[in-house]
């Protein structure tokens, strides 16, 4: 508060005329001067002199001088005085007090612009700095997991070692995280302890502290004799307490936010492991999107196509290993099959050792891409196999397109994801059938039926089959697309003569058949598939055909 001046309470008009009157009525002699004594009113006289001093706060603001009456005067300047200090102290407090409700809620305004404690802890310390002189600041939380204190935010350079800090923690109770506000101006403890650098001279700080747990503290440093005022700290405590909360929230928020996340994360690997047993595409077909909504009973009846595939001779094969060879192989096999699935738009419904059953739920065209790309795979693997002294591996691949119910079954104990249909057993019977006609891939007529782009592919008609069980007997096309070039070169090239073979097969026409697949063989003499024909048409030719023969292949096995 600024110093009163004598001179300028006595120039007020009021007070002036009284003065002037009260000196009237005594016929007083009296002047007044102020401190440094100066004549402020009335004339000196050369009478007996009396001095009276005008004091306010026992600090001397002037004197009153003459006769025996100045002190009537005097004892009104000390009351008027009085009051004027009293009246410009109030109004000192009720400023104070507007800008520290004003400081409060600017400062409130900004903290509610974030949720982030960092951001908070650094407007916090920006607004601390601002009103509070200081050459570094700091705030400093305890870390309940780390059981540790750690830097949120700071000045430019750091005053103290945050490593020895923490080494200190049983000072740092008592002083920092003790819950108190204190102003040090002897620092030379802190120094000797390591907390903070030499040169610091005065430190000023405020517990952050919400429902009595210490959160941490708000710290100004100075390198110079700073003398901090309980103004100063009161101040710093108002932003201590208004921050301790926001950043509380902040970092309830952000605990909120991260376990959130890791639940989500905990779900989002259980979903996507769950996905390699269960395949979202047959959880999607149920009309879910996550596993955890399935429920027994949940079906769902579509046209999709089957693709099965086997490896040939595979149970000769497994002999030759051991058990953990036998389980190296099939897994590095599968590691190439279920993304050539996959990259087609089919997804693997069961792996069966060996064998591999995938659906199609969009066209058979995305069945037989897969189908030739798995060939190919088979092709690559190989060429691996033969360079480690291994023996080459072949498969067989059949495909039916045809109604499928793919559902959930079991009991409220076990539930189990499963398919239900005829077709997946014709598409089971049509691979096995590869081994008969020595084909690699074999498609249903069913399957040709939906393919628009026939012309991309390799693919010869191989007659009519009744599968064991069946009634009807189906059409069955062999694709050679994913044959090595040189075999598909040749069955290009015999592709005509090849089908009138057949037609001639089928219309018993058996001498004009084994001339077609013998010119075939000239050309192509590794074409097994032709091959089968011709020794067929020959045993027929020779024998006879059974009574009422149609040309359709009646399987008896599975």
């Amino acid at each position: 508060m600024a110093r009163l001046s004598l001179k300028a309470i006595i120039k007020k008009n009021e007070t002036a005329s009284l003065i002037t009157s009260l000196v009237n009525q005594l016929q007083a002699v009296v002047w007044i001067e102020n401190e440094a004594g100066q004549n402020i009113f009335g004339e000196p006289a050369d009478v007996s002199q009396f001095s009276f001093p005008v004091k306010v706060d026992d600090e001397i603001i002037g004197f009153v001088k003459g006769g025996e009456k100045a002190a009537i005067i005097a004892e009104l300047l000390n009351h008027l005085s009085n009051k004027e200090a009293e009246k410009k102290k109030l109004g000192s407090e009720v400023l104070n007090l507007y800008q520290e409700i004003n400081l409060i809620f600017n400062f409130s305004e900004k903290l509610a612009q974030t949720i982030d404690a960092p951001a908070i802890c650094a407007i916090t310390l920006d607004e601390a700095r601002g009103i509070i002189n200081s050459d570094n600041g700091v705030i400093i939380l305890w870390n309940e997991r780390a059981k540790k204190l750690e830097v949120i935010s700071s000045s430019v350079e750091l005053f103290f070692n945050e490593e020895a800090v923490n080494e200190q923690l049983d000072l740092l109770r008592n002083i920092l995280l003790s819950g108190q506000s204190e102003i040090i101006t002897d620092t030379s403890f802190l120094i000797e302890a390591g907390i903070i650098l030499p040169g610091v001279k005065s430190v000023i700080y405020s517990a952050l502290k919400v429902n009595l747990r210490i959160m941490g503290a708000i710290i100004l440093a100075s390198n110079k004799d700073v003398q901090y005022t309980a103004a100063n700290l009161k101040l710093l405590t108002t932003l201590a307490l208004q921050s301790s909360s926001a950043i509380e929230s902040a970092l309830l928020y952000e605990k909120n936010i991260r376990e959130a996340k890791e639940r989500e994360e905990a779900m989002r690997l259980v979903y996507e492991v769950t996905g390699k047993f269960v395949p979202y595409e047959f959880i999607g077909s149920l009309g879910h999107k996550v596993i955890t909504d399935v429920k027994l009973g949940d079906q769902v009846e579509k046209i999709v196509t089957v693709l099965f595939s086997d490896i040939r001779g595979y149970t000769t094969l497994s002999e030759q290993m051991t058990p953990e060879e036998n389980f190296k192989f099939v897994c590095s096999f599968n590691e190439r099959m279920g993304p050539a699935i996959r990259r087609h738009n089919g997804f693997i419904n069961q792996y069966l050792g060996d064998a591999i059953m995938a659906i199609f739920p969009g066209t058979a065209s995305d069945a037989l891409s897969a189908a030739i790309e798995m060939q190919k795979e088979v092709e690559e693997f190989n060429f691996i196999r033969k360079s480690d002294g291994q023996p080459p591996i072949q498969i067989g691949v059949g495909m039916h397109t045809g109604p499928l119910i793919m559902g959930i079954t079991g009991d409220a104990d076990r539930l189990d994801a499963t398919t239900i249909s005829d077709t997946v057993n014709t598409a089971s019977r049509l691979e096995g059938l590869t081994k008969h006609y020595k084909t690699s891939i074999i498609l249903s007529d069913a399957c040709l039926e939906q393919i628009t782009e026939k012309e991309k592919f390799d693919l010869r008609y191989i007659g009519m089959v009744q599968l064991k069980g069946k009634q009807q007997s189906i059409k069955i096309h062999e694709c050679f697309s994913g044959n090595a070039k040189e075999d598909i070169f040749k069955k290009q090239k015999t592709l005509s003569v090849f089908n009138e073979g057949i037609n001639n097969y089928l219309n018993k026409s058996f001498e004009t058949a084994i001339q077609s697949f013998s010119s075939v063989a000239q050309v192509h003499p590794e074409d097994r598939t032709a091959d089968f024909f011709l020794t067929n048409a020959k045993h027929y030719l020779q024998k006879g055909v059974p009574e009422n023969w149609s040309g359709v292949l009646e399987m008896a096995n599975k």
